[in-house]
């Protein structure tokens, strides 16, 4: 019967660093295995060159000093962003955006049982309403999370006004933390810039914005973060939530995707479950990564 275990970086890496000395096969491993983790060809490239490195540097021919550096390395890129939420206003106001598909609706789901989790008062701003299925799901997810929701008033209400309903409602009754859905399709850029434009200006009018937070799938890679440019462009994005983060066959996206945005990745999504959002450590991202 086929072996049907999922591939894993920290697996494959887990049998390359057992053997006895560093050769050029060694080498050859690791780039073949950073480019399946999707690295992607530059950080993988900018990666081997620095080991290779700090390899000659300090003459070990030790695959456990290399593992440690490999690991060192990617905590080290990681490290240049920083991951913190901020989230501090009163109310802190949060707009999550991203293509369809991506798991957004799923997601602020997450993030309220995130912040709940720490004691914060929440409430869910159902402002995608070009989709009502959308609208109900993410009333799902907020009754599971423990969260207030705010839905359009009438079918194919605007955007807009469902956003400025939330945080009014968050200023009247001292809710700590606004999320916000917003459409995931629009026809053009132009189209999207003038309905997150407009979201933003009406939001400003009651309290500013704490986050805007791109959702991105780590499944889909590369091809997620073309999908998603017209968002890093209009949006004022300024961090990431990375879903379908499944054990670590992709996680080098991570690394790949803050590299190429400029962006810190301030959540993680590993799991289908409620509980299953987490915020982003470099430290352990990469230990969990590498072993």
């Amino acid at each position: 019967m086929a072996d049907r275990t999922p591939w894993s970086l920290s697996g494959a890496l887990r049998g390359m660093f057992a053997k006895k000395t560093i050769d050029e096969q060694t080498w050859e491993d690791l780039e073949d295995t950073l480019l399946s983790a999707d690295f992607g060809p530059t950080v993988t490239e900018e990666t081997i060159a620095d080991l290779r490195a700090k390899v000659e540097r300090y003459r070990t021919e030790d695959p456990k000093d290399l593992q440690r550096m490999l690991r060192e390395s990617i905590e080290e890129r990681l490290a240049k962003y920083d991951p913190t939420l901020r989230l501090t206003e009163r109310p802190a106001v949060v707009l999550v955006v991203g293509v369809n598909g991506v798991g957004k609706t799923t997601t602020i789901g997450k993030f309220a049982k995130f912040v709940r989790n720490y004691g914060r008062t929440v409430v869910v701003g159902a402002a995608d309403t070009f989709r009502a299925a959308a609208v109900e799901q993410l009333a799902t997810w907020a009754a599971r999370a423990g969260a207030d929701v705010v839905r359009p008033q009438h079918p194919g209400q605007d955007p807009a006004s469902v956003a400025y309903q939330t945080v009014d409602f968050a200023k009247r009754n001292g809710t700590e933390i606004v999320l916000i859905d917003t459409a995931g399709r629009l026809q053009t850029k132009a189209g999207l810039m003038d309905e997150l434009g407009k979201i933003r200006r009406v939001v400003e009018k009651l309290a500013p914005i704490s986050e805007v937070l791109l959702v991105l799938d780590a499944t889909t890679g590369q091809n997620g973060l073309h999908q998603a440019e017209a968002f890093l462009e209009v949006a004022g994005v300024t961090g990431l939530v990375i879903t379908k983060l499944d054990g670590s066959a992709k996680g080098g996206f991570v690394l790949s995707v803050q590299e190429r945005t400029g962006l810190p990745v301030k959540l993680v999504g590993q799991g289908e479950g409620l509980g299953d959002l987490t915020g982003f450590t470099p430290h352990v991202f990469a230990q969990n990564l590498v072993g």
